[in-house]
């Protein structure tokens, strides 16, 4: 079906190619132009029906779907980044069948799990209100928005010990497991598969540039400079977007910049509301506050978080619970200071230094309320507002590709300072990041010549080479180099 649409589509876009030629060296009839526009909708049309979402965590779901000792899964990340069209794309591709229950949808199922933990009896309740025989070998079990069943989550600790055949899936945003916490957790019982938004490689694919994204996936970097300037380009479209599903959805079927923002906008409105539905009604002000204050924390010279930022004489005991609710959430990401690059990173980093960033450059870019024209100016994008949406990005990418650990670097005087230090299959790795060509990166250097990584890597617009003591990385590679 797929191989047939290409090829109509490649015949209608010759189409317009031909009208548009007739157009131009004839006198146009109005039936010249209505065929040129009704051809161009037919072709926007088919464009978009070949254009499909990618989640790289689909493999993930597979290997776990192989494992000889399984567990039940539970899907997390914030709201909104995709967790129920991937178990639900996941169940179209590996399973014959799928028997997915919502629990916020379905208050008729939510006290399931009252009776008793039998779980005969529980695939019965399923197969009776869903219609489809259970068979273990090939169906796939969603309880997505667990935390609305009462003992939900307990549940899987039976599943997991009485009926390991079973494929079961579960999926709740963090913002409900923070509000369940008084709930009995399967601990050792159950397996965990974190979401992020889409990385820069899954943006590609979503809005049809499959070339570029093999040339990622396939790290062909001997072709880039033959695509710099479309990668660029891309990069550009990725910060002002970002990897929210919807919102890079509608910009591949549109375009309309404007629309996209006012989707964003939507999205943060959605967050914010849920600080007062979900979170302890005690910290509630001051998530608003830490949540408020990160654009203007990110938007300094040295981006560590600052409590004053906040309130004058505002203390880290008053606002610890708020910031750790954020991060469990999935809405914030932390980058904690290491005193020593050694492994592991975690013996040495600082609890009291940090840098939060949002979980989504294009939420941070909407946020920060950036306009399209950043966009129209070229490389501005990556340099307004002191670089902060360049290293969005990347601590993005880390994430969302391989989840990673990341940190970074000061001396003790914190006249020096690296930007992100990964540790990657037991290399500990220097990240400079360069919001543009200008590549002098003194403390970065220092660093280097100090510690002597086996890997150092300074990304940026710059093209990829190799030197003697460090890589220039393109910054639209760098979540696909590892």
């Amino acid at each position: 079906m797929r191989k047939n649409l290409s090829h109509v589509s490649a015949v209608v876009s010759e189409a317009i190619r031909v009208m548009t030629l007739c157009k131009k060296h004839f006198y146009p009839a109005k039936s010249v132009k209505f065929y040129i526009f009704s051809l161009k909708k037919v072709y926007l049309c088919i464009k978009f029906n070949l254009i499909k979402m990618y989640r790289t965590k689909i493999k993930e779901l597979i290997d776990w779907k192989n494992q000889i000792d399984r567990k039940p899964l539970i899907v997390q990340g914030a709201r909104q980044v995709g967790k129920t069209w991937l178990i639900k794309e996941f169940g179209k591709t590996a399973f014959k069948k799928t028997v997915y229950i919502n629990f916020e949808d379905t208050p008729e199922l939510q006290n399931m799990f009252l009776q008793d933990f039998n779980i005969r009896r529980i695939i019965t309740v399923l197969e009776a209100f869903s219609g489809i025989q259970v068979v273990p070998e090939d169906t796939l079990i969603v309880f997505d928005e667990i935390q609305s069943a009462v003992k939900g989550v307990t549940s899987l600790k039976y599943f997991c010990e009485n009926a390991p055949e079973y494929h079961v899936v579960a999926s709740d945003s963090l913002l409900g497991m923070n509000l369940h916490n008084q709930v009995s957790f399967p601990v050792g019982k159950v397996n965990f598969l974190f979401l992020y938004p889409l990385s820069f490689y899954e943006f590609l694919l979503a809005v049809g540039e499959n070339g570029l994204a093999s040339i990622l996936s396939e790290k062909n970097w001997d072709v880039l400079p033959a695509f710099t300037e479309k990668f660029k380009e891309y990069l550009r479209y990725y910060f002002y977007v970002g990897g929210m599903p919807e919102v890079v959805r509608f910009f591949a079927q549109s375009r309309d910049f404007n629309k996209v923002r006012q989707i964003q906008q939507d999205i943060l409105f959605t967050y914010e509301n849920d600080f007062s539905k979900h979170a302890p009604y005690q910290i509630v002000p001051r998530l608003n506050m830490v949540w408020q204050s990160i654009p203007a924390q990110l938007g300094k010279e040295n981006k560590k978080f600052v409590y004053g930022v906040l309130r004058e004489g505002a203390r880290a005991k008053d606002y610890e619970l708020a910031i750790q609710w954020l991060v469990d959430s999935g809405l914030l990401l932390k980058c904690n200071r290491i005193s020593k690059p050694n492994i592991p990173l975690i013996a040495y980093h600082d609890i009291s230094a940090f840098k939060l960033y949002f979980n989504d450059v294009g939420l941070l870019s909407a946020k920060s309320s950036l306009d399209v024209k950043t966009l129209i100016n070229k490389n501005n994008i990556f340099t307004e507002y002191k670089g902060s949406l360049t290293e969005q990005f990347v601590i993005q990418q880390f994430y969302t590709m391989k989840n990673l650990p990341v940190y970074y670097w000061t001396n003790d005087r914190s006249t020096a300072e690296v930007d992100f230090v990964i540790q990657n299959e037991g290399d500990i790795i220097p990240v400079e990041v360069k919001a543009t060509e200008n590549l002098k990166a003194k403390s970065f250097q220092q660093f280097c010549e100090k510690y002597k990584p086996q890997t150092a890597i300074r990304t940026s617009l710059s093209s990829y080479r190799k030197e003697s003591w460090m890589t220039n990385v393109p910054l639209y590679i760098i979540g696909n180099y590892f």
